[in-house]
């Protein structure tokens, strides 16, 4: 069966963490987009990793790894974190890079950079990671395929031809150095020194893992609201981040993924700019953001202090709807025990009207946070695994989440281990 594990909100839910808890069941797990521009967390036996570009299977020895063609590939960040994890005691993963994945170059980064210095204070808040010029390459068509490293002679041609466009933005709407073909050739030697021992067709794989009824986990990275369809346009990524992506960007039959899991905080966290309705700021925010996820609420690619607030049913309704979820995983549930009251933001006002249907990002610009308040639990709820052992306040808060967005929380998570997780049945099914 083929498992989608993506995010319901801004990303930074969880999402590295129920991958690698799922995975402990699961014969291959594949990321199918996105690229360094985000980090999940993971916390095991190991220790504490941040993965950017690496699957989150990797910490199971006997799990196949997949980069799939939908991911923007950045080969010396695989190589970085392949030397990381081993070199912390983890067995060599099993990795198998798409061959028709494409490359992130050097270029890419340098074009991110400039455009957000550029922009400045109307900059999109991006991590100058070169996901944007990468994604929009791809869909010029200028992009470089990994399996375009075989031929250097042909491809040596089209780089020429790529520079010659790259250069006369360079020269004439930044005022910076140009590009030197010998350099970007150099550049690709070393990538294809790197990617050659895990390069193959991916799609072809995953066929044969399907017919033979394989456990397939795909995982996505960010999440809804940064969906550049349907999410906070312009302040989104340059990927789908939803899981009917998931057959484009992994290369298999959309009505193979079965089970949606959407992974949504118990309140709310974002990196970066853009509309977030339920934000909070001063003592609150802080106070939040200190005690929250493992270690604070702190992006684990850029170290960028992340905006947080209470939960938005509003904006998870709508994520959960957008991903199809069929089953949600509630994470860092344990964060809010200090808490004497929670708020739950269930409407948007906008000019004077209540909704409780996600808008468009005109109007959630004049969107705000209507409050329902829920009595906290004051208590510490890490090490409980059983849903009925949880303080009732918990259970209420629960319950009342799951009512207001109307898919089932099958998942509780509390506490940042692999092993620091509730399932429950739920009145929606699954579960």
């Amino acid at each position: 069966m083929v498992t989608a594990v993506v995010g319901a909100n801004w990303g930074d839910e969880g999402k590295g963490k129920i991958t690698d808890m799922l995975a402990e069941e699961a014969s291959v797990v594949v990321r199918f987009q996105g690229g360094a521009n985000a980090g999940h967390t993971i916390k095991n036996s190991y220790g504490k990793f941040a993965l950017h570009t690496l699957p989150s299977g990797v910490f199971h020895p006997e799990v196949m790894n997949i980069i799939g063609n939908g991911v923007a590939l950045s080969p010396n960040q695989i190589a970085k974190e392949l030397g990381e994890v081993t070199s912390r005691g983890v067995p060599a993963p099993k990795l198998m890079i798409s061959d028709r994945a494409q490359l992130v170059m050097s270029y890419h980064v340098l074009f991110d950079t400039l455009e957000e210095a550029r922009l400045a204070g109307k900059s999109f808040g991006s991590t100058k990671s070169g996901i944007a010029p990468f994604y929009s390459d791809k869909f010029a068509k200028i992009g470089i395929q990994v399996s375009e490293l075989e031929d250097m002679d042909a491809l040596r041609e089209k780089v020429e031809g790529i520079i010659l466009k790259k250069n006369i933005l360079l020269r004439h709407l930044y005022h910076h150095e140009e590009l030197k073909t010998d350099d970007i050739m150099e550049e690709l030697a070393s990538y294809k020194e790197i990617l050659s021992p895990y390069a193959g067709d991916t799609s072809a794989y995953l066929y044969n893992a399907v017919r033979e009824g394989e456990n397939i986990l795909l995982e996505g990275q960010l999440g809804t609201m940064k969906d550049p369809d349907h999410g906070i346009y312009p302040m989104v990524t340059s990927s789908s981040t939803l899981a009917g992506y998931g057959a484009v960007g992994a290369g298999i039959p959309p009505f193979e993924i079965r089970r949606v899991v959407a992974v949504s905080k118990a309140y709310s966290s974002a990196v970066g700019a853009g509309e977030f309705v339920s934000e909070i700021f001063g003592d609150d925010a802080e106070e939040l953001r200190r005690r929250g996820g493992d270690g604070g609420e702190y992006g684990a690619t850029t170290g960028r202090p992340r905006r947080v607030g209470y939960y938005d049913a509003v904006a998870s309704k709508y994520g959960c709807r957008l991903q199809g979820a069929t089953d949600v995983a509630l994470t860092v549930l344990d964060v809010l025990g200090y808490l004497d009251e929670i708020p739950v933001c269930v409407g948007y006002e906008i000019d004077g009207q209540v909704t409780e249907d996600f808008p468009t990002t005109v109007k959630l610009m004049r969107a705000k946070p209507v409050w329902e308040t829920l009595p906290g639990w004051k208590t510490d709820i890490t090490g409980i695994r059983n849903y009925e052992d949880l303080p009732e306040n918990c259970r209420r808060y629960i319950e009342f989440i799951e009512e207001k967005i109307g898919f089932p929380v099958t998942m509780v998570s509390n506490g940042p281990g692999r092993d620091d997780i509730i399932y429950r049945k739920s009145k929606f099914g699954q579960g």
